[in-house]
């Protein structure tokens, strides 16, 4: 038993030499990476999300909601950014997960970010085909479906999207043979689409009606209570949850750290601010098309060309269209971009096939994986629709959120750890030696004020962390579950909350006094280990509002990943 523990919880050692070396070719800079960031990010929230969620959940405050899932992004950025400071590796959390918590959980990471990225290219894709679908009258569907009708089958689509399966290969063969030709294409895709988001801006705050926020409320919704919030406080939240999704894709920047020409600045410099370009775009869209038009009159397919045609601009629709074509075409190339990343940092440490992993050495690039990865995000956004692959998107890229920020924790609070860190010093040799109950409680506080960390201290953060997950799923089941008796000031379930709340704040507040780690970095978290904490309660409670048939395509998934790390990767890794 202990010796499957190690071998399940061993690190990966990463030679702070060789981490400035790769087979890929180191061309990318950090106009490069906030352009992948923003358009991998930047699609489907601007041209969908905005309208869907202001009809249907938030009203016109989705505006708020959009600021609040900004926040919560941030945290979550943050968390990367160090992690890209920390180690410059292609991976993103997988890498970060080996390196700081073992191989068991990098492993399950990395099998999952492999489905998740799928899955987010193949529903770009898909929306991609559909968006211009709706430009040409149906005329793509009504051909698919006579060529290739898949039937009524309730878990694929009703027929076969060639188009949607032909732009996935394209954009493969153009990311295996061509990496600094097709990010120069991203680029310009990413300009343009901002170009457009400015325009919508500028042109839909010309047509913005202020009444539009203070509306009645809607007599055909009896939970529509009209004005900025008319789903209350409730609905705007249950927004911030949705428009959480529509941030997905920033962290794909942290997984070029092999083809970055100065990755430990140029990674966290990316995140950043691409994170920032999008908030302003979103907070602009979403002002501007309720302000234009009743939130409840929102087409939630294509919210801002439907509007400009209301208002009687037809020219604005279609150069709003256009540019949608162009934003998605972008969100394609960011959401497939990671993809043979993961699939190469996994096959070079034997986790899955290695053949998968082999970089072609005249374009530098993992061409058998990308090549693959086309393949199979092609024959996804071909067999399901949209609204099936939306579903199937959220649990992987909210694990990974917790995990890299549960690292940082780990990571901050470590004795020695990192790729060039060899701090030794007088007082951690004292420290690690003979440890009596005593001085474990009083190191709990760190009543002896010691300033560096060592091996008690990081072994007390280490359950503390662990102890912290459990007690944000006991929060997130009470604000789920027992809210309604809450609201009746039933005393069972304010206590029974109260209770796991404080644990919780003694936890965080035990995390607080214990010594950090003095690694120099070019980015670090700040707050630490406030903001952290902050995005594992709430990345764990959106996992938890995640409906049940989402757990068990999740568990499927793992029991075949788990079947090729039982069968190749174990006994060929490291």
């Amino acid at each position: 038993m202990d010796t499957a523990w190690r071998v399940l919880t061993r690190k990966k050692i990463l030679d702070p030499v060789t981490t400035e070396q790769s087979e890929l070719g180191r061309v990318l800079n950090t106009v490069d990476l906030t352009a992948l960031g923003v358009g991998s990010t930047l699609g489907v929230g601007v041209y969908v999300l905005a309208g869907h969620v202001a009809k249907d959940t938030a009203g016109p405050a989705v505006v708020i909601s959009f600021l609040i899932a900004t926040i919560a992004s941030v945290f979550a950025g943050l968390c990367y950014a160090e992690f890209g400071a920390r180690t410059p590796r292609a991976g993103s959390a997988y890498i970060y997960s080996y390196v700081c918590v073992g191989e068991f959980v990098a492993f399950v990471i990395g099998w999952n970010l492999i489905l998740e990225y799928v899955i987010g290219s193949a529903s770009v894709a898909r929306g991609l085909s559909l968006y211009l679908d709706t430009l040409i009258n149906d005329t793509l569907k009504d051909t698919f479906r006579d060529i290739a009708p898949l039937g009524d089958v309730d878990f694929l689509s009703k027929y076969f999207d060639f188009f949607a399966f032909g732009v996935s290969l394209i954009l493969a063969v153009a990311l295996a043979f061509g990496l600094k030709e097709s990010s120069w294409v991203n680029n310009i895709f990413t300009l343009l689409n901002l170009a457009v988001v400015a325009f919508v801006i500028v042109a839909g705050g010309m047509n913005a009606k202020g009444e539009n926020w203070r509306l009645p409320a809607n007599a055909s919704n009896p939970d529509d209570h009209g004005g900025f919030m008319p789903f209350g406080v409730e609905g705007m939240i249950k927004g911030a949850a949705t428009c959480f999704y529509g941030f997905v894709g920033f962290d794909c920047i942290a997984t070029t750290g092999e083809e970055v020409k100065n990755p430990k600045k140029a990674i966290p410099v990316a995140i950043v601010l691409s994170l920032f370009i999008i908030f302003l775009a979103y907070f602009g869209t979403s002002t501007v098309v309720t302000l234009m038009l009743p939130y409840y009159d929102q087409d939630p397919n294509a919210p801002l060309p439907h509007a400009f045609e209301t208002v009687g601009w037809p020219t604005a629709k279609w150069i709003v269209a256009i540019g949608g074509i162009f934003g998605l075409c972008a969100s394609l190339f960011g959401a497939m971009f990671p993809l043979p990343r993961i699939i190469y940092a996994m096959a070079s440490d034997s986790l899955i096939f290695r053949f998968l992993g082999r970089v072609s050495s005249r374009f530098k690039t993992p061409v058998v994986g990308t090549l693959l990865a086309g393949l199979l995000t092609g024959l996804m956004a071909a067999l399901f629709d949209l609204k099936q692959l939306v579903n199937m998107m959220s649990i992987g890229t909210l694990l990974a959120y917790t995990i890299v920020a549960a690292s940082v924790l780990l990571l901050r609070y470590s004795e020695t750890r990192g790729l060039d860190e060899t701090e030794t010093n007088e007082e951690v040799e004292l420290m690690d030696g003979t440890v009596t109950s005593s001085g474990v409680f009083k190191q709990i506080f760190n009543c002896g004020r010691h300033d560096f960390p060592s091996k008690l201290s990081e072994r007390i953060v280490k359950i503390e962390v662990c102890l912290y997950c459990v007690l944000c799923v006991l929060i997130g089941l009470c604000a789920i579950y027992l809210k309604k008796y809450i609201g009746n000031g039933e005393a069972w379930a304010i206590v029974l909350t109260a209770i796991v709340v404080f644990v919780t704040v003694l936890v965080i507040m035990s995390m607080t006094t214990q010594p950090k780690s003095r690694k120099e970095l070019t980015f670090k978290v700040p707050l630490v280990p406030l903001i952290p904490a902050l995005s594992i309660l709430i990345n764990v409670y959106l996992m938890l509002m995640l409906d049940p048939y989402t757990w068990i395509r999740f568990a499927v998934w793992m029991v075949i990943g788990f079947s090729i790390y039982g069968l190749y990767g174990l006994p060929n890794s490291l």
